[in-house]
């Protein structure tokens, strides 16, 4: 970054002016440290974003997809990773730490953290505790880009080995859009009345999509 004035430089704008104040390729170069020949490490940082279509795909990305990316180096993809699997193991703290319609915000920040970028249909529960703190999230149907098939009993097997008193379902839409179909409004009815043979409530299914998430409880789905 020696090219880079000083007071513009990422680090000195940090601690200068503080985390806000960086753009998203400012702070993702801090974590680079350096370009490529030819390749400032702002340039090179901006590249990594475009690949992932931002900072949101970014952190979604898991090894494999970083090292399909000119210039990142094991280092450098270690330094990367490292913050990305930070970033969704502080989210799931607060849902173990407090229940989760405490902080809704971080419900979904959660699911998109891990089904949001998926090109393939992925089915998911979280599975509470009878105060709604996370007990565990699996993942546990995929399917193909169209559709998943999900097994109520698997489900209902595996809420009865973690003692949960309750559930969020969670699937994404690889084409991006969040919208909940007919078949999705099907299978969560199937899903609930299998549940509730075992005295465990389903409080929400969500729908992932790349730009944002769907609630069935906040749409009257339930």
């Amino acid at each position: 970054m020696k090219d880079i004035p000083p007071d513009a430089r990422p680090r000195e704008k940090l601690l200068s002016q503080g985390p806000a104040a960086l753009a998203e390729a400012e702070l993702v170069a801090l974590l680079l440290r350096t370009g490529l020949k030819g390749t400032s490490v702002l340039q090179l940082a901006q590249q990594v974003l475009d690949a992932f279509g931002g900072i949101a795909g970014l952190l979604h990305a898991d090894p494999a997809d970083l090292k399909r990316i000119k210039g990142l180096g094991p280092a450098k993809r270690a330094e990367l990773s490292a913050v990305i699997e930070l970033a969704r193991r502080s989210l799931q703290q607060r849902l173990a730490d407090r229940p989760a319609f405490d902080s809704p915000g971080a419900v979904r920040d959660y699911l998109r953290l891990h089904l949001g970028p998926r090109e393939h249909e992925v089915f998911a529960v979280l599975f509470l505790d009878a105060q709604h703190r996370l007990l565990q999230f699996d993942e546990m149907f995929r399917g193909t880009l169209t559709q998943t098939s999900v097994y109520p009993r698997e489900v209902v097997r595996r809420a009865l080995a973690l003692n949960a008193a309750a559930v969020i379902l969670a699937h994404n839409h690889p084409s991006g859009v969040a919208e909940p179909s007919r078949a999705d409004e099907f299978l969560t009815q199937s899903l609930k009345s299998a549940l509730q043979l075992v005295d465990v409530r389903v409080l929400d299914h969500m729908v992932v999509g790349r730009a944002g998430v769907v609630s069935f409880a906040e749409r009257g789905l339930l």
